[in-house]
């Protein structure tokens, strides 16, 4: 009833119905051993040499060298969860060890992404002789050249695309390098930094120091969060760095993260509560100022300090949703007009949007045209934005070759997101080449209005037994996304409207075993599909329901409900 093709994973016939099996063989997922580890996501399972990455045994040693000769160290991170939560984590270990530690994280919009001189600059004089960057550096071949200028050494850890230069750093850590053979370019900056971690305590260790394995362990909190945060697939490491984070953010170890959970009304960890509730408000301060109050959050021993540090994220991600509402009404109008014409790729931008929420309503247009979106602010002959993908759509490469054209000024990324800088007067060259660039990868095809299902169900078969036995396929994300089933042989029952404004339904389908299952179906009140729930006249109509099967907690019960995404007769 929502315009898009239900479409059925391959159907892999099981002789034990085992839904798990099903989907997972329908992923790709196909031997015994290889659905076992992925059931069953350990770091020691998955977990490689950090040497494999290229340059790491050298960065190991320059630092371990620097930690031995009491050298004072900088780190310098990004201003989002992923760029944070990487400092953080570098920051720990090296107070851990006993060393005299700085860091650095640019403002948003004073700074930009990424090195700068000034900052280099400011980090000099403070007697720094080691610069280490977390979450950044690929990009920055003259920055590193002026740190060498300054008799600084830089090892630079990151995962962000590689122009076809690379900086001449001290050591350079990055999967994405173009002679990097490790098959670790799906990590965030800070799993690439918690493997530097790795090393760096490995040859520490050789040296007669270093920190027990299981320290290093209760920072998985915060490299899941990175991970979490920065929309990485969870496939391979990644799903045992947040299946493992997870369950150390649930013992609660980490003071600023504990505290602003219980801001957040997060009572047990989960992909969703990580994406969307502590990653909002940990971005909040890098998208409205400065991001050190989230570090400083992360860093924190002092329950005073903590407890005033997540009040004031907490209103600052409230100040945040304020802003991007108002521009995300405007860049909505924008963007049907834009789609009126046919094309394969969103680019709308106004003057003077706030440059903090660009990348959010950049997802959000994304969703919901199911194209490439960028959204950018045009300020003092300048041009700032961001940019989110869907599958099939590099965005960092339409970035990079944007930059070798000329096109854009500054700008890098991964697939999924980039970011980018240009003049004003270039908007329309942008505008046609992002077009082009993603009519290219597409093939000349607009992306399919369809909905890919990873199994069918008869409604009967839709319990809390099934509920149980699907969540051992999470942690659900990137790459993992949670099951999306068809659900048959449901007869409509009564349903009505919910939520301030009586956007959401609720109701219940009388199942093929004579039970009654509940579903929901958010902000679908305006539609075909709510419109016919809605209508007394269709019940008892026998339906099929698209959507997840999850349980709902509610005054300490739990219960099963079907989260309704489309319906059909």
């Amino acid at each position: 009833m929502l315009g898009k093709a239900w479409m059925l994973a391959d159907d892999v016939a099981d002789e034990n119905n085992d839904l798990v099996k099903k989907i997972l063989v329908g992923r790709g997922i196909v031997s015994d051993d290889d659905i076992q580890k992925f059931l069953n996501p350990s770091i020691k399972d998955y977990m490689p040499n950090p040497s494999v990455l290229t340059d790491m045994d050298k960065a190991a040693v320059i630092i371990a060298d620097a930690i031995e000769e009491n050298k004072k160290i900088a780190i310098y991170g990004d201003y989002d969860v992923d760029g944070i939560t990487s400092t953080a984590i570098f920051v720990k270990f090296l107070r851990q060890i006993g060393v005299d530690v700085v860091w650095h994280l640019p403002t948003r919009e004073g700074e930009g992404y990424g090195l700068n001189n000034n900052a280099i600059e400011e980090i000099a004089q403070q007697g720094v002789k080691l610069i280490i960057t977390v979450d950044c550096g690929i990009s920055g071949i003259d920055e590193v050249d002026f740190a060498h200028n300054l008799g600084l050494q830089i090892v630079v850890t990151d995962h962000h695309s590689p122009d076809t230069e690379i900086p001449n750093a001290d050591a350079l850590v990055n999967p994405k390098r173009h002679d990097d053979t490790s098959g670790l370019s799906y990590l965030a900056g800070v799993g690439v930094a918690f493997l530097t971690l790795v090393a760096v305590n490995r040859e520490l260790k050789k040296r007669g120091r270093g920190l027990d394995n299981s320290e290093l362990m209760n920072s998985m909190d915060l490299v899941a969060l990175g991970t979490i945060c920065d929309t990485m697939l969870l496939i391979g490491l990644n799903r045992a760095f947040v299946a493992t984070g997870l369950k150390v953010m649930g013992l609660r170890k980490n003071l600023g993260l504990r505290v602003l959970m219980d801001v957040a009304k997060i009572s047990r960890p989960s992909v969703y509560a990580a994406g969307f509730a502590l990653g909002p408000r940990l971005n909040a301060a890098g998208r409205l100022d400065s991001a050190l109050p989230a570090l400083e959050l992360l860093l924190t021993d002092n329950p005073l300090i903590a407890n005033d540090l997540a009040d004031k994220l907490h209103k600052m991600n409230q100040e945040r949703i304020d802003i991007q509402n108002a521009i995300m009404l405007r860049a909505t109008e924008m963007a049907e007009k834009c789609c009126a014409d046919g094309k394969c790729s969103l680019f709308v931008c106004g003057d003077n949007w706030h440059g903090g929420v660009m990348g959010i309503i950049a997802g959000r247009l994304k969703d919901k045209f199911n194209l490439p979106s960028c959204v950018a602010t045009r300020a003092d002959g300048v041009i700032n934005g961001s940019g989110r993908s869907i599958p099939g759509v590099d965005l960092g490469k339409i970035i990079h070759d944007a930059l070798a054209e000329g096109v854009v000024s500054e700008g890098g990324g991964h697939a999924a997101a980039a970011g980018f800088s240009l003049q004003a007067d270039k908007e329309a060259d942008f505008c046609r080449f992002l077009e082009a660039a993603v009519v290219q990868q597409l093939n000349g095809q607009l992306p399919p209005q369809e909905v890919v299902a990873d199994a069918e169900i008869d409604s009967g078969g839709a319990n809390m037994r099934l509920v149980k036995q699907m969540k051992a396929l999470e942690p659900f994300g990137q790459g993992n996304p949670e099951p999306t089933l068809i659900l048959r042989g449901g007869i409509l029952g009564k349903v009505s409207v919910m939520g301030s404004e009586n956007q959401h339904l609720r109701g219940v389908v009388k199942t093929s075993a004579g039970t009654k299952l509940v579903f929901v179906a958010f902000n679908m009140t305006g539609t075909a599909a709510g419109k016919f729930l809605l209508d007394d006249a269709n019940q008892n109509t026998k339906i099929m329901l698209l959507g997840k099967l999850k349980d709902n907690e509610h005054n300490g019960r739990v219960s099963v409900q079907f989260v309704v995404e489309d319906v059909a007769i």
